[in-house]
């Protein structure tokens, strides 16, 4: 079955980045002028998803508000002669179909993601996660898609990491399949390196057959009373596998605030009008050490 649907969760506080999040959702944070969850959204158009399901809370109108027409803006601009800047802000609502789903309490991103469960229905489905930004060509979640589509299994996105770095994330056993491809065996949350299974960690791109959803159901709350997807996940794993796959191009980690400015910097230098004034000044500091 094809893949058509993505969830989003973007009901996240956002703590790592206050003051600036105080009043403004982590997700519309620009990177060079564009907010984080977009360019989210634009991988997923990028991949064939057909309806985005962004899962949010309190204070998050504006995410909403962004993928939706502006009609007084787009005449002003036009009335202003700049009508390039009213199709862009057009666009951005043409893309795809947003459809905004609230989670009343943030009780971790495996509730997060089964909050989305009534408009997503009995279909597979790709998760994204806003704080990772891909670049990546085929997209990130085109790369997850194709493998599902051709091996009927739940898929998600592996990055190897230095050894010293498994306790960040997820990682995986799994045997070797080819081309990137792992089957995987077990999956251990935040281990320490030492008890490490490997260094494939698991990023956030997920794609999910609608099984995963009485799993996490079924699933009690761990640390912090919140709803682990990964421990949903290895149930899944359990029962009908899941293949890990190694994604062909680059992550950016957003919700860290180096990785937020790597990626700033990255995106700017892919802009002509910019990157010829910055890379002499990216010169001249370098050059102060």
């Amino acid at each position: 079955m094809a893949v058509r649907k993505a969830v989003i969760p973007a009901a996240g506080l956002g703590t790592r980045f206050l003051p600036a999040t105080k009043a403004i959702p982590k997700e519309m944070l620009p990177i060079v002028d564009i907010p984080t969850i977009q360019y989210v959204v634009e991988e997923a158009v990028a991949s064939g998803i057909e309806h985005i399901i962004l899962v949010s809370g309190r204070g998050k109108d504006s995410i909403i508000d962004h993928f939706d027409r502006a009609p007084e803006l787009e005449d002003f601009l036009a009335s202003k002669g700049k009508d390039d800047l009213a199709k862009m802000v057009r666009a951005i609502a043409e893309k795809v179909e947003v459809l905004a789903i609230r989670q009343g309490e943030a009780k971790g991103l495996g509730h997060a993601v089964l909050t989305a469960k009534p408009l997503v229905g009995n279909e597979p489905f790709a998760v994204l996660l806003g704080d990772d930004i891909f670049d990546c060509t085929p997209p990130c979640t085109r790369q997850l898609v194709d493998v599902f589509e051709a091996r009927n299994q739940a898929v998600v996105a592996l990055l190897p990491v230095p050894k010293e770095q498994t306790a960040s994330y997820g990682v995986i056993a799994g045997d070797p399949l080819g081309n990137g491809l792992h089957q995987m065996t077990a999956m251990v949350e935040k281990p320490a390196p030492e008890e490490a299974p490997s260094n494939l960690a698991i990023m956030g791109r997920y794609v999910l057959p609608p099984e995963i959803f009485p799993l996490i159901e079924q699933t009690p709350p761990g640390k912090g009373g919140e709803i682990q997807l990964t421990d949903a996940l290895d149930r899944l794993r359990q029962d009908s596998g899941i293949i890990g796959c190694e994604f062909t191009g680059k992550r950016y980690d957003a919700g860290d605030k180096v990785g937020y400015i790597q990626a700033n910097i990255e995106y700017a230098l892919k802009r002509p009008d910019l990157a010829a004034r910055l890379r002499p000044y990216l010169k001249e500091i370098a050059g102060r050490d």
